[in-house]
């Protein structure tokens, strides 16, 4: 059968050799309605070497780009810059069909992937800093532990200025153009938001600690080769400039308001909310989360300063949709947030403490008064809607112009 995969030339001596997931639209509870990539590359140096693997399933479309470059058998190292099985998940039998010389991971890398794989093959830990020669060119290796998990580490190609950045800098989008700059701006803005928020949005205090480390290397960065989604090639500052705003999270003049309802009566308090934030010149979005998934909340709280949540009670609690994502929330940590709660119920009213006792356990600000009102709301409380609305206006420009 004809081999219909080719890699891609990523750099004088690096090849893109991943895969294409067209048909993905759930990674771990992150709606992925684009599809993405798994991406690895294959560095033809004097030891010849490939930088990940990819998910298990697509283990044949990857060896297929290798084959368009060079027999896969002569791979002699490969080095797992993050255990995770969408890139590692098919690195045994890899390793097994290919049989390469050596396989390197992070200290951390290798014990996950004992722990994934349950075997006794022998990977070679790397530490942070070393260096490792590929014959004719270096492979440099630096530890970005939680970055998003443990064993997660950067290699930097010093020959082609190529940073392999594993889940930093990427996003969940299957396209045939390889490369960042073959996409429109406000696309690669979106996915790679929705990315950050979904994924990496818990360790931001770790990626401005590394966003420092790699600029004191001094390392001549050309190309950011990051584990999902396009290549950067171009205006690194671009993706480096939107990765140090949403890890700073800092307040801005935004408010998400989030509900679910059963009657509409919570619907309208929602509503009566958001217009006063709005008449207040605040930017709102406006969400009712029984018509958006989980991740698309998140994206829009990456760029907020306030969240405003909702919920109607049933069975002595806040609806299970409520429930689902604020869990979400709760364990992505955004940070620097004013908020409040509100509600309706018909008979004991239980969503509103619910609701505000996650936003306290997640360090929202609660800097209004909750309202909860039995049944359909009235004027006087649609007018105490009102009133929230302006005192988080007030609160979230008096934090904007600190």
């Amino acid at each position: 059968m004809a081999n219909i995969y080719s890699a891609i030339k990523v750099s004088e001596h690096v090849y893109w050799v991943g895969a294409i997931d067209w048909s993905i639209r759930d990674f771990h509870g992150y709606t992925t309605p684009h599809g993405s990539t798994y991406n690895a590359y294959l560095v033809m140096a004097g030891k010849i070497t490939l930088i990940d693997t990819v998910k298990a399933p697509f283990m044949d479309e990857m060896l297929a780009r290798v084959a368009s470059v060079v027999d896969p058998s002569k791979i002699d190292y490969i080095v797992s810059n993050h255990s995770e099985q969408d890139h590692s998940g098919c690195l045994l039998e890899v390793v097994d069909r290919v049989k390469p010389e050596k396989v390197f991971a992070s200290v951390m890398g290798v014990k996950n992937l004992k722990d994934i794989f349950h075997s006794d093959y022998n990977i070679q830990p790397v530490k942070d800093g070393e260096t490792l020669s590929l014959g004719n060119m270096d492979l440099k290796f630096m530890e970005t532990r939680m970055i998003h998990w443990p064993d997660s580490m950067f290699s930097y190609l010093q020959k082609d200025g190529v940073l392999f950045s594993q889940d930093a800098f990427g996003m969940h989008l299957a396209t045939l153009e390889r490369f960042a700059d073959e996409l429109p701006a406000d696309m690669l803005e979106y996915e790679a938001a929705t990315y950050y928020a979904n994924i990496v949005l818990p360790y931001s205090p770790v990626v401005l600690k590394a966003l420092e480390k790699v600029a004191a290397t001094g390392w001549a960065i050309k190309i950011f080769a990051p584990d999902h989604g396009p290549v950067w090639r171009k205006d690194l500052g671009f993706i480096i400039d939107l990765y140090k705003k949403w890890a700073e999270q800092k307040p801005a003049n935004k408010a998400v308001v989030v509900y679910a309802t059963m009657w509409h009566s919570t619907e309208m308090m929602a509503k009566a909310i958001a217009e006063s934030l709005a008449r207040e010149g605040v930017r709102v979005k406006l969400l009712s989360i029984n018509d958006v998934h989980r991740s698309e909340v998140v994206y829009e709280v990456l760029g907020a300063g306030a969240l405003i949540v909702g919920s109607s009670t049933l069975n002595n609690n806040m609806l299970p949709q409520m429930a689902d994502v604020m869990t979400y929330l709760k364990g992505l940590k955004p940070a620097n947030l004013i908020g409040a709660a509100f509600g309706s119920f018909g008979w004991s009213g239980e969503s509103v403490k619910g609701l505000e006792a996650i936003l306290k356990e997640m360090k929202v600000d609660i800097v209004a008064e909750t309202i909860s009102v039995k049944h359909v709301p009235a004027k006087d409380v649609l007018e105490k809607c009102s009133e929230l609305g302006k005192v988080i206006a007030a609160e979230l420009k008096k934090r904007i112009s600190r």
